[in-house]
């Protein structure tokens, strides 16, 4: 007997967040593959710092150049042309430095979002069953596109402005050391230093606000994204106006929220622009006084002048860029946190493919339970014999439709085990175990897209011909032929323009279409009416033919010819035989059958005649149907 643990995931610890340079050496591989780009755009980068330091000196000539005195007989000869055009040229250079940058690194901006969403698709999919059980799709829809604009942000703010800014006042502390007196890059120095460090600490101090903002923000877009999935149920009880007032609370904390993160935003703004008003005022100041002493022209001054306003726009960003940054970082770090979510269900190391030579399915004294407190099987073990059909019935609850989503192995189970063919499911790949088998479930969901592409979804890559055998098979071909845009119709969201009918025969179309050697039917035709179900029932026999089949059911009189039948209760096989073998028994099917007999004389089943039980009253996930497949 060998235990396996399959207790839910544990959430990401609320609050733990992990260092800024923990996210950035995360993202530092995706970006490594386009290292040469970063190279060649970091040249790009330099050239046009260098050429945007070079305007101010030029600036700086064309004044000198032009500092002659009225009535100066050489006023009409002195037109600094060269001067001039140098002027023009250094503007264009950077101008065109900065395009070529951004033209050769966009590749590698794009590319590294690019491979971090594909990653976090890939792994959302991978992740166990109980994890989409659980998560709220609004916020983690949220989080995952904040988190992409993140890495763009990320790595557009760190090479287009604050590396950029930090080369051009390096150069600019630079010239005004070694041209002037040191005064003029002490203030500069001394400007910088305090700016940044007022930056970063209000900064870190709002940043709390942000992320409750970006919390709330998703918490509201879940909430309308929940009641919008669910419309129909909101106008079954008459529940806009409840609806309104609950998105409508989640927008007020969000207001109340951001209010008080742009409150912050002031006191960071305002103290920035003190801080830069000083440097100005000193800096001119210094300038003045010299030029007044003569010991600097006006040139010098105008150079100064021009140098302070070069750098005080980007440092005037710098401060949003911070906040940016932060924010960015926090955004990627969320979606670096579900791309850590380990997969409950994985396949082990050294995993081989499924290989189906018959299809015998054995469950081997399984137990299982979604949650430690409550066990749903309890030593539960059968057989499907290769090409036969085995049907369970039973009431809501007894653990039928488990059965399906452990050979799936949506789930491992906690003792006992499961085999095809003789190979354990946990020893074998997920995906060639999912490609060998086909299932019709209760509930049927589609894609937002047309009948067409719903039904070949069963098998990617079919032909019309092949999707419209399908369809003929499920009884839908006419229905689809008799709409407007035939094939090409639209379903809606999750298939609602369909009824439940149409939609569970589209799905039987698709996984007819996908011919799997082994097939599941969990109430696979619950939504039909007599008459379609009895003409499905033929073709799914006849699919089901040579395929060893489960069915779940709740309609006993769609299981009467399974090669044998198993009647679950509480987690437990009660009975189990032919059909003519559990009437003799006179058991718990004899009576459920006598129940449902009794029904239908009457009238086509209802739900509440068909639920299997002495008590029959709630319409449990209508196991209904079984295409004995024997």
């Amino acid at each position: 007997m060998r235990r396996t643990p399959a207790l839910p995931e544990p959430p990401p610890t609320p609050g733990a967040h992990r260092s800024d340079w923990a996210t950035l050496a995360k993202l530092f591989p995706y970006l490594w593959r386009y290292r040469w780009r970063v190279g060649i755009a970091l040249g790009f980068l330099v050239a046009a710092k260098v050429a945007n330091v070079g305007v101010p000196l030029l600036l700086k000539s064309l004044v000198d150049a032009l500092s002659i005195p009225p009535g100066d007989a050489r006023a009409l000869f002195v037109v600094p042309v060269g001067v001039l055009l140098a002027y023009g040229g250094l503007r264009l250079s950077t101008s065109l430095f900065t395009e070529l940058r951004e033209l050769v690194f966009a590749k590698a901006t794009e590319g590294t979002a690019r491979s971090l969403s594909l990653q976090v698709f890939g792994h959302l999919h991978a992740l166990s069953l109980r994890f989409h059980l659980e998560r709220q799709t609004g916020g983690m829809t949220r989080d995952i596109e904040r988190g992409t604009r993140g890495v763009q942000s990320l790595i557009s703010y760190s090479l287009y402005s604050i590396l950029p800014t930090l080369i051009e006042v390096g150069l600019v502390i630079t010239l005004l050391a070694v041209k002037f007196d040191a005064l003029f890059a002490g203030i500069t120095v001394t400007a910088l230093v305090l700016y940044i460090g007022f930056t970063i600490t209000v900064t870190e101090w709002r940043t709390k606000f942000r992320r409750q903002m970006n919390e709330l923000d998703s918490s509201a877009h879940t909430k309308a994204i929940d009641s919008l999935l669910n419309y129909e149920t909101v106008k079954y009880f008459n529940n806009e106006a409840f609806e309104a007032k609950r998105y409508d609370e989640s927008l007020e904390r969000l207001r109340r929220a951001a209010l008080k993160s742009q409150s912050t935003l002031s006191i960071l703004n305002s103290g920035q622009q003190v801080i830069i008003a000083i440097a100005l005022v000193l800096m001119l100041w210094r300038a003045t006084q010299g030029v007044v002493a003569q010991h600097l022209t006006l040139g010098d001054l105008v150079m100064i002048n021009a140098f302070m306003i070069q750098l005080y726009i980007p440092l005037n960003f710098l401060g949003v860029i911070y906040r940016e940054l932060k924010q960015a970082l926090t955004d990627l770090d969320k979606m670096f946190t579900l791309l850590e979510r380990e997969r409950e269900v994985d396949d082990t190391p050294g995993a081989k493919p499924l290989a189906v030579t018959q299809g015998t399915v054995r469950f081997e004294d399984v137990s299982f339970a979604y949650e430690r407190e409550r066990g749903i099987l309890h030593g539960v073990s059968f057989e499907i014999p290769a090409g036969k059909t085995v049907a369970v019935v039973g009431p809501s609850g007894s653990g039928k439709s488990t059965l399906a989503r452990l050979l799936y192995r949506f789930y491992d189970v906690q003792a006992g085990r499961i085999t095809i063919d003789g190979q354990e499911l946990k020893q074998v790949t997920q995906a060639s175990l999912r490609a060998a088998i086909g299932i019709v479930p209760q509930d049927t969901v589609l894609f937002n897209d047309t009948v067409e592409y719903n039904i070949a979804y069963g098998r990617p890559g079919a032909s019309h011909a092949e999707v419209e055998t399908a369809a003929r098979a499920a009884r839908i071909h006419d229905f689809i032929a008799a709409t407007p845009k035939g094939y090409e119709t639209m379903v809606g969201e999750r298939g609602l323009k369909l009824s439940g009918g149409e939609k569970q025969r589209v799905a039987i179309a698709r996984t007819l279409l996908k011919d799997p050697p082994l097939l599941i039917f969990d109430e696979a035709t619950s939504a039909l009416d007599s008459a379609n179900e009895r003409a499905i029932q033929e073709e799914l026999r006849s699919a089901a033919r040579n395929k060893t089949a489960l069915v779940i059911a709740h309609r006993l009189s769609t299981v009467v010819d399974a090669h044998e039948i198993l009647v679950m209760e509480q987690g437990r096989i009660i009975e189990r035989g032919s059909h003519a073998q559990l009437l003799a028994q006179e058991g718990r099917y004899a009576q459920m059958w006598r129940l449902q007999q009794a029904g239908e004389g009457s009238s086509p089943a209802s739900p509440a005649q068909e639920l299997g039980e002495g008590v029959a009253v709630t319409p449990e996930p209508r196991e209904t149907y079984e295409p004995s497949r024997a």
